[in-house]
């Protein structure tokens, strides 16, 4: 089974499906397997240099379909994007996802060696400008996503973005099911992104089983966001970290106390699970958490996903419209 989308086409993928590259969680073999059940998963680009190249290699072994890597140009990678881009470029990475700065500088390089460029965008003007500069594709990423998030919801920026491009736009942030999927292609978006859904796949086996654990526990009233007043929101789960973030931040706690206070969260949760006492971090992870409930290979979940899409198009083109 294969379905046609313009983000299939551009990318030679059977799944409008991208999996979401989650900060030193999507390893080899998840992107590999994502990648083998039909979708397309994305390499997190957070290892030194030598790593990434060595991954890209390893993810070449495991797998003979196109992949992506994430090229992030903010945080602790922040100085060194050229020798990361150079990386994919010279290792002719099928694609790369683009987001927090500019990817501008780097999309000559990228484009030369044949690497496709999805550059992902917060607003119209934004996508504009990326359009512009002669990226691929768009990826518009709600607020509901888990991890850093921007101001817009997911259906204000297709509402929004997608009229206003020509090239083809993938949503992203909230998307969970078949459902999300069948959504967003009516909305006239090419595909989506989807990160949660994946932290529960067998092969992504550098999440740790705490984690899957809160997150298979959890209800939609257990996701939180913190530092949205200081313009860096982060969405996870509820903890007894977050909540005393969350109270230091509306006393008006210096923002340099309060990145001291979170500092290396994101790699201890993901490397020792969320402490007893809630307070080494919180869990990562989007806004749509009750269709998270099993731990899957990543073939049943991409085949889960795209039967229940087909179930729901089927409903939404045997509705008409009838003259009273």
């Amino acid at each position: 089974m294969r379905m046609r989308t313009r983000l299939t086409e551009l990318l030679n993928i059977r799944y409008p499906i991208l999996q979401g590259a989650m900060y030193a969680i999507s390893t080899p073999d998840l992107v590999s397997a994502v990648s083998n059940a039909g979708g397309a998963g994305i390499l997190t680009d957070a290892w030194d240099l030598e790593q990434l190249r060595e991954n890209i290699r390893k993810i070449k072994k495991l797998t003979d379909q196109p992949f992506g890597v994430n090229l992030n140009m903010a945080g602790r990678f922040a100085d060194r994007v050229w020798q990361s881009a150079r990386v994919i470029a010279e290792e002719h990475v099928p694609f790369v996802t683009t987001g927090a700065g500019d990817p501008r500088p780097y999309i000559p390089m990228l484009k030369d060696a044949g690497v496709k460029v999805l550059s992902i965008a917060p607003n119209t003007r934004l996508a504009k400008r990326m359009e512009a500069a002669g990226v691929d594709g768009i990826i518009v990423e709600g607020m509901e996503s888990g991890g850093h998030i921007g101001t817009m919801t997911t259906m204000s920026l297709m509402t929004n973005v997608i009229p206003e491009v020509e090239i083809p736009v993938v949503a992203a942030g909230g998307i969970a099911d078949g459902r999300g999927l069948a959504a967003a292609l009516a909305m006239g978006a090419a595909g989506v992104q989807i990160g949660s859904r994946f932290l529960l796949a067998s092969e992504c086996g550098s999440f740790h089983p705490k984690n899957v654990a809160k997150i298979i526990a959890a209800d939609d009233e257990a996701c939180i966001t913190i530092g949205t007043t200081r313009g860096k929101g982060m969405r996870g789960l509820r903890s007894a970290f977050s909540e005393k973030y969350l109270e230091m931040e509306l006393a008006g706690v210096p923002t340099e106390e309060l990145n001291k206070f979170a500092a290396n969260m994101t790699p201890t949760i993901a490397r020792e699970g969320i402490s007893e006492d809630g307070m080494n971090g919180m869990v990562m992870v989007g806004q749509s958490v009750e269709p998270l409930k099993k731990v899957q290979t990543a073939a049943e979940i991409v085949e889960e996903i795209m039967a229940r899409a087909e179930e729901t198009l089927k409903k939404i083109t045997s509705m008409s419209l009838e003259n009273e």
